[in-house]
């Protein structure tokens, strides 16, 4: 279940990233921890997301959440990159990461094919379209298991 406050961090996180020349992939808030941990997963759609870029946005992010005292205990941030196997799951991830190498599976079989390697185009409702050296192939979501970036390309 997401913490309430996530939408409203979202919301907060998004300029300051854009402004940074960064993108929010994720907002978890741990609140089982002591102190609560508030981690978000950001990604640099011009190069890999390095130390720096990581420093830049905890820093503004932090002064921001400070205040506007949206946390009113302690809690650790922590912002980081999504990692080398990331999974797409929202809407939002789908629109950040089109253009990316990704892999897709399927269950069972689509087209007599398990897996799909391709640059992501978008998702709607009932589609998620891949680009295979230009060709366009179409794979039902209700097919999907799971659709991964491509850290190999």
């Amino acid at each position: 279940m997401t913490h309430p406050l996530i939408p409203q961090i979202i919301d907060l996180a998004t300029p300051v990233a854009t402004e940074l020349g960064l993108a929010i992939v994720n907002v978890v808030f741990h609140t089982n921890q002591n102190p609560p941990i508030l981690r978000v997963d950001i990604f640099n759609p011009l190069q890999d997301i390095g130390l720096d870029d990581c420093e830049r946005m905890s820093r503004a992010l932090e002064a921001l959440l400070d205040a506007k005292e949206m946390i009113p205990d302690a809690y650790i941030l922590e912002v980081s990159s999504p990692g080398i196997s990331r999974q797409l799951v929202t809407d939002r991830e789908f629109i950040s990461f089109k253009g990316f190498p990704v892999i897709i599976s399927t269950s069972p079989p689509y087209e007599q094919k398990q897996e799909w390697i391709g640059l992501l185009i978008r998702r709607d409702e009932t589609t998620v379209y891949l680009n295979q050296k230009g060709r366009v192939v179409q794979i039902p979501r209700d097919l999907i298991t799971r659709v991964q970036i491509d850290e190999r390309r």
